[in-house]
């Protein structure tokens, strides 16, 4: 369908800002997608894009088209794919943005599972801890912790009782000792999370309606979760991880759960889309997958309570 490819390139092209990695990624020709984007910008009568000899950047009327890009793309998609329902349920490309530790360790092998159940369907993951507008990212569903900021996008549930964990190493422990109490974690070293200017170095744990909120500090931070899972696995200190991400590790003896008298902090896990009309079957049927796994998961331990 040329109305649908042709917005797939601008979207592409916008978050790429160069035509020529578009049309590697697409397996187009460059002139293919030029083309593309000249044909958008002839029926609008407007330019979408200021060229340089090396990258391509919006102009402010392209900034607001590309803004309403998501509800023609979800349109045109539902359209498509309604009208290819009768051949295959599970047919054609799903594009899904995971967080790097669990998408890697844990979504990973579950997606391979999904996908040899239905091999018509073709798996486009982007692995990162960054929240992006869903379509200039190129991805049709987002898997993410906690609620998007962003209220016109649909949170699904699949696991919202998830919560975080304290965890260390045997080793760290056999080194450093143990908190027996959150507010002794100022005397640990603790592995923390951050992104731009955001640090996740307060950490808040519940008991009996009490709330404490402790600012750890450590030698150690990243901007990728699995960075900071294998640190921990490492025994370089102490990390506050979600559930998800740690039940294997806690159930098989590599991490150790500390301070379990104490609740951490709700870790929902959602899956992500910009239009409920993206909710076809074959999705329905993606989620209740996924949310069954991450219930077995939970249920190698008491983080879901």
């Amino acid at each position: 369908m040329k109305a649908l490819q042709d917005l797939d390139i601008l979207v592409l092209t916008a978050r790429l800002g160069s035509l020529s990695a578009a049309a590697r990624q697409l397996d187009l020709t460059p002139a293919a997608t030029s083309a593309a984007l000249k044909r958008i910008e002839n029926e609008l009568g407007v330019a979408l894009f200021v060229r340089s000899t090396r990258s391509l950047k919006l102009t402010d009327e392209g900034e607001r088209f590309l803004s309403h890009c998501a509800e023609a793309l979800a349109l045109l998609k539902s359209g498509a794919e309604a009208a290819r329902s009768n051949q295959s349920q599970f047919a054609g490309p799903l594009r899904l943005s995971l967080p790097s530790d669990l998408g890697r360790r844990t979504l990973l092998p579950w997606l391979d599972e999904f996908q040899d159940a239905h091999p018509q369907l073709t798996l486009q993951l982007q692995f990162s801890d960054r929240l992006f507008d869903l379509y200039q990212a190129g991805s049709d569903l987002s898997l993410r912790y906690g609620e998007p900021e962003d209220s016109n996008l649909v949170a699904l549930p699949l696991a919202p009782r998830n919560r975080r964990l304290l965890v260390a190493a045997p080793s760290y422990i056999a080194r450093c000792g143990q908190p027996g109490d959150p507010s002794e974690l100022a005397d640990h070293n603790c592995l923390s999370f951050h992104l731009d200017d955001y640090r996740h170095d307060r950490w808040t744990f519940h008991r009996d309606g009490e709330a404490l909120t402790i600012k750890v500090r450590g030698n150690r931070s990243a901007d990728d979760g699995e960075v900071v899972h294998r640190w921990a696995l490492a025994g370089r200190g102490i990390a506050y991880k979600s559930h998800l991400d740690v039940a294997e590790d806690v159930a098989a003896g590599r991490l150790v759960r500390l301070c379990s008298d104490w609740q951490g902090e709700l870790a929902p896990l959602n899956l992500i889309c910009a239009d409920r009309r993206q909710l076809s079957p074959r999705i329905q049927s993606l989620r209740q997958y996924l949310a069954e796994r991450c219930q077995a998961r939970l249920a190698q331990g008491d983080g879901d309570e």
